[in-house]
């Protein structure tokens, strides 16, 4: 189970994530809108963080750590373009390995995003990466 200060933290990052191209899409936003949700992170305190980031605080959970690269890998194939796709990889695979995810399964994750229609990979796909690289 995470706090409160990783949840702010998460929905920041993906934020963060969200913006690396200006501004966020109507479509990313709704998207993170519904993260807040499922995090139960209120409206108020998500707006908040569009304006006010807070810093990166490390998840201690391995599996947190899968779950949030997973939504980072949902939120980048929100956006259609490729050359901000190409961008998007770069940045996936960087915040990847700030949360301390092997550079092996993230690497493979992002092969294999290609092969699945619409470049997204199932969680249990995902999960099964990041199993056998922790093992």
């Amino acid at each position: 189970m995470i706090n409160r200060v990783e949840k702010l933290s998460l929905l920041s990052e993906m934020i963060a994530f969200a913006k690396y191209d200006k501004d966020i899409k109507h479509i990313e936003y709704n998207f993170l809108l519904g993260v807040a949700k499922q995090l139960d992170v209120s409206r108020s305190d998500f707006e908040y963080l569009i304006e006010n980031p807070i810093s990166y605080t490390h998840l201690k959970s391995h599996s947190e750590r899968i779950v949030q690269f997973h939504r980072l890998v949902l939120l980048m194939n929100i956006e259609s373009k490729n050359n901000a796709k190409n961008k998007g990889v770069i940045k996936l695979y960087n915040f990847g390995l700030r949360m301390g995810l092997s550079h092996e399964s993230i690497t493979k994750v992002l092969y294999l995003m290609e092969s699945f229609p619409n470049k997204i990979v199932p969680p249990d796909v995902l999960i099964d990466i990041f199993k056998t690289q922790y093992n």
